[in-house]
């Protein structure tokens, strides 16, 4: 079973689109603060990961995040 489930992470967004969306850029904010830690380099630009996550993949962690509440995205209409 995939967790978090789809209906729990569309409470948060407005579309299928919007999750997709938030989530690979998340995604690659995590992975370049993971870049950012083994460089020495301050966390200016990608700030930590917002939830304590068992998995090590970067888009699962972003929709964690999603699922908890910790990120939101609604379209400006």
């Amino acid at each position: 079973m995939i967790h978090p489930r789809i209906d729990e992470l569309l409470e948060n967004v407005d579309s299928r689109y919007a999750l997709v969306i938030v989530a690979a850029k998340r995604a690659r904010q995590i992975n370049d603060y993971h870049h950012q830690l083994g460089e020495g380099i301050g966390f200016d630009q990608a700030p930590p990961p917002l939830v304590e996550s068992r998995s090590k993949n970067y888009l699962t962690m972003a929709l964690e995040e999603v699922a908890e509440g910790k990120l939101k995205y609604k379209y400006p209409k």
